[in-house]
């Protein structure tokens, strides 16, 4: 029975939730869970030797990017569909997020019928994003807005934002070269690269901004 079952592997650093979509998703009749993952290189390995169906991300993980994940999977599992299941509703995100070679966007507060109505249309080939996420795109599309009318950190690359977060977090730029497996002079690159971006005088200045623009992500 189980061999006509689509299987599902799971990235998320919560294991609540990943206990959650288990039960959920071992319910169904056509879908099952075949692993799991809380970081980016543990996923890499794990999905490399299990060859899932679809690979359901998020994007803040334990110690590493889910869009790292995501363009690592593009290149050494293509055929393997990613659903990135988030509480970032935010538009850059979601851009980066499909850039980067997911096929669908959830966020968190869905129900459970639209999470497996997702995995599903991910599954058969097709996009799936939120409502939200849908009607908030529709919006910018005819609001016209372009990079030049964004806020600076959505102009940040994805390897600047990444930094950017966990400075935000209060991580150390040795820590940070350490979870990123580059060096430290690659991190003050990067941080002198956000600094100019967005108009910072100081490294002092750029970790007040980053664990204010972190703060505000995670408010409520």
């Amino acid at each position: 029975m189980n061999s006509y079952k689509k299987t599902v592997f799971l990235v998320d650093d919560h294991p609540l939730v990943r206990e959650w979509l288990t039960n959920l998703i071992n319910q169904q009749t056509d879908l099952l869970v075949c692993g799991e993952a809380e970081n980016g290189p543990q996923a890499s390995k794990a999905i490399l030797d299990s060859n899932p169906d679809i690979a359901i991300v998020d994007l803040s993980l334990k110690d590493s990017s889910g869009i790292e994940l995501i363009k690592d999977l593009k290149q050494t599992r293509p055929a393997v569909a990613v659903l990135v299941l988030s509480m970032h509703e935010e538009m850059h995100y979601v851009e980066r997020a499909m850039r980067a070679g997911a096929r669908g966007y959830v966020i968190k507060r869905e129900t459970t019928s639209k999470v497996i109505a997702a995995i599903r249309e991910v599954i058969a080939g097709k996009l799936y994003l939120s409502e939200p996420i849908t009607a908030a795109m529709a919006a910018r599309f005819v609001q016209g807005k372009t990079l030049a009318t964004q806020s600076p950190v959505e102009q940040l690359s994805d390897r600047e934002l990444e930094v950017f977060q966990l400075l935000g977090q209060g991580r150390p730029t040795r820590q940070i070269a350490e979870s990123l497996c580059v060096s430290l002079k690659t991190v003050q690159a990067y941080c002198a690269r956000i600094k100019e971006k967005l108009n910072l005088a100081s490294a002092t200045e750029l970790l007040r901004e980053a664990v204010r623009w972190h703060e505000s992500r995670n408010r409520g």
